[in-house]
Protein backbone atom coordinates (compact mmCIF):
# COMPACT_ATOMS: atom_id res chain seq x y z
CA UNK A 1 0.00 0.00 0.00
CA UNK A 2 1.39 3.11 -1.42
CA UNK A 3 1.23 6.83 1.33
CA UNK A 4 1.03 8.59 -1.49
CA UNK A 5 1.02 8.81 -5.25
CA UNK A 6 4.05 11.14 -5.23
CA UNK A 7 6.96 12.30 -3.29
CA UNK A 8 8.08 15.56 -0.99
CA UNK A 9 6.69 14.25 2.39
CA UNK A 10 7.57 16.70 4.74
CA UNK A 11 8.81 15.53 8.42
CA UNK A 12 8.38 17.32 11.98
CA UNK A 13 9.23 15.94 15.01
CA UNK A 14 9.60 16.68 18.82
CA UNK A 15 9.95 16.13 22.30
CA UNK A 16 6.85 16.26 24.57
CA UNK A 17 6.74 15.54 28.46
CA UNK A 18 3.41 14.61 30.16
CA UNK A 19 3.02 14.74 33.95
CA UNK A 20 2.08 11.52 35.86
CA UNK A 21 -0.82 11.46 38.31
CA UNK A 22 1.20 10.46 41.37
CA UNK A 23 4.62 8.68 40.11
CA UNK A 24 4.76 5.50 38.53
CA UNK A 25 7.01 2.96 39.89
CA UNK A 26 8.01 -1.10 38.91
CA UNK A 27 11.58 -2.86 39.50
CA UNK A 28 13.55 -0.96 37.90
CA UNK A 29 12.88 2.36 39.26
CA UNK A 30 9.87 5.04 39.42
CA UNK A 31 9.46 8.23 37.23
CA UNK A 32 6.54 11.13 37.87
CA UNK A 33 6.51 12.39 33.44
CA UNK A 34 5.92 10.93 30.62
CA UNK A 35 8.55 11.51 27.98
CA UNK A 36 7.00 10.93 24.33
CA UNK A 37 8.48 11.46 21.00
CA UNK A 38 6.01 12.77 18.16
CA UNK A 39 6.49 12.36 14.53
CA UNK A 40 4.57 14.34 11.99
CA UNK A 41 4.41 13.79 8.32
CA UNK A 42 2.69 16.02 5.91
CA UNK A 43 1.44 15.92 2.70
CA UNK A 44 -0.74 17.88 -0.15
CA UNK A 45 -2.27 19.59 3.16
CA UNK A 46 -2.95 17.22 5.41
CA UNK A 47 -0.88 15.59 8.46
CA UNK A 48 -0.26 11.84 10.21
CA UNK A 49 1.02 11.57 13.67
CA UNK A 50 2.76 9.01 15.32
CA UNK A 51 3.84 9.10 19.21
CA UNK A 52 6.80 6.91 20.60
CA UNK A 53 8.22 6.56 24.03
CA UNK A 54 11.93 6.10 24.08
CA UNK A 55 13.05 3.40 26.63
CA UNK A 56 16.44 3.12 28.44
CA UNK A 57 15.89 -0.61 28.92
CA UNK A 58 16.83 -0.79 25.31
CA UNK A 59 19.42 2.24 24.98
CA UNK A 60 17.21 4.86 24.08
CA UNK A 61 17.08 8.81 25.09
CA UNK A 62 14.46 10.86 23.22
CA UNK A 63 17.30 13.44 21.90
CA UNK A 64 18.43 9.93 19.95
CA UNK A 65 15.44 9.14 18.86
CA UNK A 66 14.51 12.42 17.62
CA UNK A 67 17.93 12.60 15.90
CA UNK A 68 16.88 9.16 14.60
CA UNK A 69 13.52 10.51 13.19
CA UNK A 70 15.20 13.81 11.47
CA UNK A 71 17.62 12.07 9.49
CA UNK A 72 14.69 10.01 8.04
CA UNK A 73 13.63 13.65 6.41
CA UNK A 74 16.03 13.08 3.39
CA UNK A 75 14.33 9.47 2.51
CA UNK A 76 10.91 10.85 3.47
CA UNK A 77 11.32 13.86 0.66
CA UNK A 78 12.02 10.91 -1.49
CA UNK A 79 8.67 8.87 -1.30
CA UNK A 80 9.69 6.88 1.50
CA UNK A 81 6.83 3.92 2.15
CA UNK A 82 6.30 2.07 5.09
CA UNK A 83 7.69 -1.12 3.42
CA UNK A 84 10.61 0.38 2.87
CA UNK A 85 10.84 2.08 6.02
CA UNK A 86 11.46 -1.53 8.01
CA UNK A 87 14.34 -1.93 5.88
CA UNK A 88 16.07 1.83 6.86
CA UNK A 89 15.36 1.84 10.24
CA UNK A 90 15.55 -0.56 12.90
CA UNK A 91 13.15 -1.73 15.29
CA UNK A 92 12.08 0.24 17.90
CA UNK A 93 10.80 3.91 19.52
CA UNK A 94 11.81 6.15 16.14
CA UNK A 95 10.50 3.64 13.66
CA UNK A 96 7.44 3.22 15.94
CA UNK A 97 6.58 6.80 15.62
CA UNK A 98 7.13 7.28 12.08
CA UNK A 99 5.17 4.10 10.79
CA UNK A 100 2.33 5.35 12.56
CA UNK A 101 2.71 8.50 11.18
CA UNK A 102 2.64 7.22 7.54
CA UNK A 103 -0.30 5.14 8.52
CA UNK A 104 -2.09 8.00 9.55
CA UNK A 105 -1.34 10.23 6.64
CA UNK A 106 -2.37 7.51 4.68
CA UNK A 107 -5.94 6.63 5.86
CA UNK A 108 -6.22 11.22 5.50
CA UNK A 109 -5.00 10.71 1.85
CA UNK A 110 -7.35 7.80 1.17
CA UNK A 111 -10.52 9.48 3.23
CA UNK A 112 -11.17 5.66 4.72
CA UNK A 113 -10.41 4.64 8.36
CA UNK A 114 -6.96 2.92 8.56
CA UNK A 115 -8.66 -0.47 9.55
CA UNK A 116 -10.92 -0.75 5.65
CA UNK A 117 -6.94 0.92 4.34
CA UNK A 118 -5.30 -2.26 5.69
CA UNK A 119 -7.78 -4.93 5.34
CA UNK A 120 -8.01 -5.88 9.05
CA UNK A 121 -11.04 -6.17 11.53
CA UNK A 122 -12.65 -2.34 13.09
CA UNK A 123 -11.48 -2.43 16.85
CA UNK A 124 -14.25 -2.45 19.06
CA UNK A 125 -14.68 -1.19 22.55
CA UNK A 126 -12.87 -3.76 25.04
CA UNK A 127 -11.27 -4.02 28.63
CA UNK A 128 -8.11 -2.65 29.13
CA UNK A 129 -5.98 -3.70 32.48
CA UNK A 130 -5.35 -0.97 35.07
CA UNK A 131 -1.84 -0.80 36.06
CA UNK A 132 -0.97 -0.74 39.98
CA UNK A 133 2.47 0.54 40.80
CA UNK A 134 5.35 -1.74 42.69
CA UNK A 135 5.64 -0.51 46.42
CA UNK A 136 5.01 -1.55 49.91
CA UNK A 137 2.25 -4.55 50.53
CA UNK A 138 0.54 -1.61 52.61
CA UNK A 139 0.93 0.59 49.93
CA UNK A 140 -0.35 -1.59 46.90
CA UNK A 141 -3.32 -2.98 49.10
CA UNK A 142 -4.39 0.53 49.48
CA UNK A 143 -4.07 1.53 46.01
CA UNK A 144 -5.63 -1.85 44.64
CA UNK A 145 -8.67 -1.18 47.12
CA UNK A 146 -9.11 2.44 45.27
CA UNK A 147 -9.38 0.09 41.72
CA UNK A 148 -11.14 -2.73 43.00
CA UNK A 149 -14.34 -1.68 40.66
CA UNK A 150 -11.71 -2.70 37.86
CA UNK A 151 -12.50 -6.12 36.03
CA UNK A 152 -8.71 -6.83 35.28
CA UNK A 153 -5.88 -5.24 37.22
CA UNK A 154 -1.98 -5.35 36.73
CA UNK A 155 -0.67 -5.50 39.39
CA UNK A 156 3.88 -4.39 39.42
CA UNK A 157 6.02 -6.46 41.63
CA UNK A 158 9.91 -6.26 42.14
CA UNK A 159 11.74 -8.94 43.87
CA UNK A 160 11.53 -9.60 47.40
CA UNK A 161 8.69 -9.74 49.27
CA UNK A 162 6.35 -10.46 46.02
CA UNK A 163 4.55 -13.46 47.90
CA UNK A 164 3.27 -10.75 50.59
CA UNK A 165 2.57 -8.50 48.00
CA UNK A 166 0.06 -10.78 45.86
CA UNK A 167 -1.15 -12.44 48.73
CA UNK A 168 -2.35 -8.26 50.52
CA UNK A 169 -3.60 -7.44 46.60
CA UNK A 170 -5.81 -10.37 46.17
CA UNK A 171 -7.34 -9.31 49.46
CA UNK A 172 -8.43 -5.92 48.65
CA UNK A 173 -9.57 -6.62 45.28
CA UNK A 174 -11.37 -10.04 45.37
CA UNK A 175 -13.48 -10.78 42.27
CA UNK A 176 -10.62 -8.45 39.71
CA UNK A 177 -9.06 -10.74 37.65
CA UNK A 178 -5.08 -10.50 38.22
CA UNK A 179 -1.61 -9.88 36.07
CA UNK A 180 1.45 -9.48 37.36
CA UNK A 181 4.23 -7.99 36.02
CA UNK A 182 7.88 -8.59 37.43
CA UNK A 183 9.90 -6.88 34.75
CA UNK A 184 12.74 -9.47 35.21
CA UNK A 185 13.23 -9.26 38.56
CA UNK A 186 12.92 -12.78 39.81
CA UNK A 187 15.36 -15.40 39.56
CA UNK A 188 15.51 -18.88 39.27
CA UNK A 189 15.84 -19.33 42.55
CA UNK A 190 12.88 -17.83 43.71
CA UNK A 191 10.74 -17.99 40.82
CA UNK A 192 8.87 -21.65 41.73
CA UNK A 193 8.12 -19.98 45.12
CA UNK A 194 6.84 -16.77 43.35
CA UNK A 195 4.64 -18.72 41.27
CA UNK A 196 3.19 -20.54 43.41
CA UNK A 197 2.04 -17.77 45.89
CA UNK A 198 0.46 -16.24 42.06
CA UNK A 199 -1.42 -19.42 41.73
CA UNK A 200 -2.56 -19.52 45.14
CA UNK A 201 -3.80 -15.70 44.70
CA UNK A 202 -5.75 -17.06 41.39
CA UNK A 203 -3.44 -14.97 38.97
CA UNK A 204 -4.27 -15.49 35.30
CA UNK A 205 -1.01 -14.25 33.93
CA UNK A 206 2.90 -13.64 34.71
CA UNK A 207 4.42 -11.30 32.88
CA UNK A 208 8.47 -11.50 32.29
CA UNK A 209 9.47 -13.19 35.57
CA UNK A 210 13.24 -13.78 34.53
CA UNK A 211 15.73 -11.29 32.78
CA UNK A 212 16.05 -11.98 29.02
CA UNK A 213 18.42 -13.88 27.84
CA UNK A 214 18.58 -15.87 31.14
CA UNK A 215 15.12 -17.36 31.18
CA UNK A 216 16.29 -20.80 30.63
CA UNK A 217 14.86 -22.11 34.06
CA UNK A 218 10.92 -21.13 32.82
CA UNK A 219 11.32 -24.45 30.14
CA UNK A 220 12.70 -26.68 32.95
CA UNK A 221 9.69 -26.25 35.49
CA UNK A 222 6.09 -26.95 35.38
CA UNK A 223 4.53 -23.46 35.36
CA UNK A 224 0.95 -23.32 37.75
CA UNK A 225 0.22 -19.83 36.18
CA UNK A 226 0.55 -18.62 32.43
CA UNK A 227 4.01 -16.73 31.91
CA UNK A 228 4.21 -14.22 29.05
CA UNK A 229 7.03 -12.61 27.59
CA UNK A 230 7.81 -9.14 27.45
CA UNK A 231 11.46 -7.91 27.72
CA UNK A 232 12.12 -11.41 25.85
CA UNK A 233 9.98 -10.44 22.42
CA UNK A 234 10.41 -7.61 20.20
CA UNK A 235 9.39 -8.62 17.00
CA UNK A 236 8.62 -11.66 14.47
CA UNK A 237 12.99 -12.82 14.97
CA UNK A 238 12.36 -13.67 18.37
CA UNK A 239 9.57 -15.91 18.78
CA UNK A 240 10.47 -18.93 17.53
CA UNK A 241 12.66 -19.40 20.47
CA UNK A 242 9.80 -18.68 23.20
CA UNK A 243 8.19 -21.27 22.56
CA UNK A 244 8.87 -23.94 25.42
CA UNK A 245 9.74 -21.09 28.05
CA UNK A 246 6.15 -18.63 27.52
CA UNK A 247 2.59 -19.19 26.78
CA UNK A 248 2.29 -15.75 25.70
CA UNK A 249 3.50 -12.29 24.26
CA UNK A 250 3.66 -8.95 24.94
CA UNK A 251 2.99 -6.95 22.06
CA UNK A 252 4.21 -3.24 22.00
CA UNK A 253 4.53 -1.01 19.32
CA UNK A 254 7.71 0.09 20.47
CA UNK A 255 9.41 -2.28 20.69
CA UNK A 256 8.19 -3.75 17.24
CA UNK A 257 9.06 -0.59 15.40
CA UNK A 258 5.34 0.48 14.40
CA UNK A 259 2.15 -1.30 13.71
CA UNK A 260 3.26 -2.82 10.89
CA UNK A 261 5.62 -5.27 11.92
CA UNK A 262 3.10 -5.31 15.32
CA UNK A 263 0.19 -7.24 13.12
CA UNK A 264 2.67 -9.05 11.22
CA UNK A 265 4.07 -10.47 14.43
CA UNK A 266 0.81 -11.48 15.87
CA UNK A 267 0.08 -12.98 12.78
CA UNK A 268 2.39 -15.38 13.26
CA UNK A 269 2.34 -15.38 17.45
CA UNK A 270 -1.44 -16.79 16.77
CA UNK A 271 0.34 -19.63 14.09
CA UNK A 272 2.58 -20.55 16.99
CA UNK A 273 0.28 -20.90 19.43
CA UNK A 274 1.28 -18.11 21.89
CA UNK A 275 -1.93 -15.75 23.24
CA UNK A 276 -1.25 -12.24 22.66
CA UNK A 277 -1.26 -8.92 24.96
CA UNK A 278 -1.27 -5.88 23.61
CA UNK A 279 0.57 -3.42 25.83
CA UNK A 280 2.17 0.01 26.12
CA UNK A 281 4.49 2.37 27.80
CA UNK A 282 3.06 5.28 29.75
CA UNK A 283 2.23 7.80 27.19
CA UNK A 284 -0.76 9.57 25.52
CA UNK A 285 -3.75 8.64 23.60
CA UNK A 286 -1.94 8.96 20.46
CA UNK A 287 0.38 6.36 21.46
CA UNK A 288 -2.66 3.91 22.42
CA UNK A 289 -4.60 4.14 19.41
CA UNK A 290 -2.36 2.35 16.59
CA UNK A 291 -2.07 -0.63 18.96
CA UNK A 292 -6.36 -0.56 19.64
CA UNK A 293 -5.64 -2.30 15.87
CA UNK A 294 -4.01 -5.52 17.71
CA UNK A 295 -7.22 -6.00 20.10
CA UNK A 296 -9.08 -7.65 18.11
CA UNK A 297 -6.62 -10.76 18.01
CA UNK A 298 -5.67 -10.48 21.71
CA UNK A 299 -6.36 -12.40 24.86
CA UNK A 300 -5.43 -9.35 27.29
CA UNK A 301 -5.06 -5.72 26.63
CA UNK A 302 -3.35 -2.97 28.57
CA UNK A 303 -3.66 0.24 26.52
CA UNK A 304 -3.98 2.31 30.22
CA UNK A 305 -1.21 4.65 29.64
CA UNK A 306 -3.87 8.06 29.58
CA UNK A 307 -5.56 6.80 32.99
CA UNK A 308 -2.27 7.39 34.58
CA UNK A 309 -1.45 11.17 33.36
CA UNK A 310 -2.58 14.12 35.05
CA UNK A 311 -4.10 14.91 31.44
CA UNK A 312 -4.66 13.58 28.18
CA UNK A 313 -4.39 14.55 24.61
CA UNK A 314 -7.58 16.86 22.58
CA UNK A 315 -9.78 13.78 20.76
CA UNK A 316 -8.02 11.41 23.16
CA UNK A 317 -9.06 7.95 23.30
CA UNK A 318 -12.28 7.63 25.16
CA UNK A 319 -12.43 5.05 28.64
CA UNK A 320 -15.19 4.39 30.22
CA UNK A 321 -14.48 2.77 33.56
CA UNK A 322 -11.96 0.15 32.06
CA UNK A 323 -13.52 0.55 28.86
CA UNK A 324 -11.18 1.88 26.14
CA UNK A 325 -13.15 2.85 22.81
CA UNK A 326 -11.56 2.75 19.06
CA UNK A 327 -9.89 6.53 18.10
CA UNK A 328 -11.75 8.86 16.61
CA UNK A 329 -10.42 9.67 12.93
CA UNK A 330 -9.59 13.38 14.58
CA UNK A 331 -6.48 11.51 17.12
CA UNK A 332 -5.53 8.65 14.47
CA UNK A 333 -6.43 6.51 11.79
Amino acid sequence: MKTTSSNNLKLNARIERWPIAGSFAISRGAKTEAVVVVAKVSFGGMTGRGECVPYSRYGETPEATLAALKAAREPLRGGLERQALQALMPTGAARNALDCALLDLGAKIRGERVWNMLGRPAPMACTTAYTISLGTPVVMAAATARAAHRPLLKIKLGGDGDGERIATVRKAAPESELIVDANEAWTAENLEQNLAACAEAGVTLVEQPLPAGRDDALARIKRPVAVCADESVHDRTTLEGLRERYDAINIKLDKTGGLTEALAMADSARALGFEIMVGCMVATSLAMAPAMMLTPQARFVDLDGPLLLKGDREDGLRYDGSLVYPPEAALWG
